[in-house]
């Protein structure tokens, strides 16, 4: 990638024209993500330091054991936006509800809502592994002035204007896109800013990697079970390489680098998927479809789901176009539905 000296600061002014509708609330709301970037990197780089590993001993919303540093990163990411006043509701993976911003100062007449996954891949945290943050920007679509509703959370993800993650990995870098391309910046640690380290990025449209759990292939149907054998077979370009981290972020991020598909399909065990569609599958999507790449249930696009509710899950297939359209055809092919 091609390394460059302009800061997140100067590219998001450079390129607010690009921001439909935007008056320069998008702008804020990217200061913002930016400055909670920092401090929960600053956690996550102290991790085995300080007491902030470990469980808390409380379940979130999804069943999930709560981190340390989940809670952390839950309360710095929403404060953040709070405090600045440019939301009108904000929705997270670790509250059962979300959130409505406004009241007496800005009278509900902010124009976005935020959807996050605050810390991506929490249980990693404790091993020293690259973990991250997903979130989602839509304009709302209820009445400016009045408090946001459900409505305003549950819409498909072709109504996002932005979306992006962080990655807290060897270095930490904050990547997204607003419908015109996707761009990546690394944050120098030295002087606490973000520069341009990765424009334009694009997936190679063949990959040879494949990232899916494989400890739960018994489970899996039998569409995805004969595309890893395809990805396993000693022919062409093939076998492929098999590279799984657990973590959303981390895996699709190394995909989009290096050419790869990232699977989380159905299972026995969990009959709808595992990854919840508004803060993790629609943002990713959307990230994936600028870079060139595809996002898929298995058997259509994820991006034209229509949500009924707030942590939703959904079956998962995202990466290099090629590979997720041969996976669509090994779904197809085994007449599995989609649950």
């Amino acid at each position: 990638m091609n390394k460059s000296n302009k800061t997140l600061g100067e590219f998001i002014i450079e390129n607010q024209n690009d921001f439909k509708y935007s008056s320069g609330e998008l702008s804020r709301i990217f200061n913002s993500i930016r400055l909670a970037a920092k401090v929960v990197s600053y956690k996550v780089n102290k991790a085995g330091l300080v007491d902030i590993v470990g469980a808390v001993g409380e379940k979130n919303i999804q069943g999930e054991d709560q981190q340390k540093l989940d809670v952390y990163a839950n309360e710095t990411f929403i404060q953040t936006l709070i405090n600045r006043e440019i939301v009108c509701g904000i929705a997270s993976e670790e509250n059962d509800d979300f959130i409505t911003v406004g009241g007496v100062d800005n009278d509900h007449n902010n124009k976005y809502i935020v959807l996050i996954d605050p810390l991506d891949g929490s249980s990693n945290i404790d091993v020293n592994v690259s973990v991250g943050t997903i979130f989602s920007v839509y304009r709302r679509i209820t009445p400016n002035g009045t408090p946001v509703t459900l409505e305003d959370f549950l819409q498909p993800g072709i109504n996002q204007v932005a979306a992006g993650y962080v990655i807290y990995g060897t270095s930490t870098m904050l990547v997204y896109t607003t419908g015109h391309g996707v761009n990546g910046f690394t944050l120098n640690p030295a002087i606490g800013t973000f520069y341009l380290s990765h424009p334009n990025m694009k997936f190679p449209i063949d990959g040879t990697i494949y990232s899916v759990n494989e400890g739960n292939y018994v489970h899996f149907p039998q569409g995805v079970k004969n595309y890893i054998k395809y990805c396993q077979l000693e022919e062409e370009d093939r076998p492929y390489t098999s590279r799984y981290i657990g973590s959303l972020v981390s895996d699709i991020h190394r995909n989009m680098i290096k050419g790869g598909i990232y699977l989380y399909p159905t299972s026995f065990k969990a009959s709808k998927g595992k990854l919840r569609l508004l803060y993790e599958c629609n943002p990713m999507a959307f990230i994936v479809e600028q870079a060139g790449g595809k996002a898929s249930d298995g058997f259509s696009r994820v991006m034209e789901i229509l949500p009924t509710a707030l942590h939703e899950r959904t079956p998962f297939f995202c990466g290099s176009y090629n590979m997720v359209e041969k996976v669509e055809e090994f779904m197809h092919k085994a007449k599995w539905s989609k649950y």
